[in-house]
């Protein structure tokens, strides 16, 4: 199949690996890479690098990331670049919680405890959990300032305690506060039940249980 022919079907298909695009174009490999360097594609952040798209189809969202079934893309280049990317645009930092709900990362990823080596993040610990602040000073000020006001948000999880907190919302969907102190508390006991829903509300999570009486 010729190349105008190959890349009419790669817009149809939207997304491609490397296997099936050597058996369009009947080449080798390293051609194939050549290629897609040439049509300058974009590769997936997830399932291993092994998806391409073309820079014409992504829709990206405000993070920068375009979904497509289950592989995520990234306009800021690979899951590292990413990630910095989106510490430095966010207000506060991010927890490694956080960042694993963006970028489709189980909260046990060995990825996330990586992190504090990237270029470009400080790893810091506020109100008991480790945040992922950017290294250039101006957005570090900003961000610092942002924790300096929220002395008031106290008493939260650990890092630990929220991933717990998190799996049992997705496992339970439209669960009942009460009923998710419950649960996380059968996991560990030093939770505070308070703490939980302090955790909810400061994430806007909160509306995500059945019950949202304070």
């Amino acid at each position: 199949m010729d190349e105008k022919h190959v890349l009419q079907k790669f817009r149809r298909e939207k997304i491609i690996t490397i296997n099936q695009l050597v058996k369009l174009l009947t080449c080798s490999v390293i051609t194939a890479r050549r290629r897609l360097k040439k049509w300058q594609t974009f590769t997936s952040i997830n399932k291993n690098g092994r998806y391409y798209t073309l820079p014409q189809i992504p829709g990206f969202d405000e993070n920068g990331l375009w979904r497509y079934q289950t592989v995520l893309f990234s306009k800021h280049g690979n899951l590292t670049k990413t990630i910095v990317e989106l510490i430095s645009k966010s207000q506060k930092g991010l927890s490694a919680v956080e960042i694993a709900g963006i970028v489709d990362l189980t909260p046990n990823s060995s990825f996330l405890s990586r992190i504090k080596n990237v270029p470009g993040v400080r790893r810091e610990k506020h109100q008991g959990r480790f945040v992922y602040l950017s290294e250039r000073s101006d957005i570090y000020s900003r961000q610092k300032h942002w924790w300096s006001l929220s002395q008031s948000v106290a008493d939260f999880p650990t890092d630990a305690q929220a991933i717990i907190i998190l799996v049992q919302l997705i496992k339970y969907p439209g669960i009942g506060i009460e009923q998710l102190v419950g649960k996380v508390s059968k996991q560990d006991k030093r939770i505070d039940p308070g703490a939980v829903r302090k955790f909810l509300q400061f994430h806007d999570l909160l509306k995500k249980t059945s019950d949202t009486k304070r």
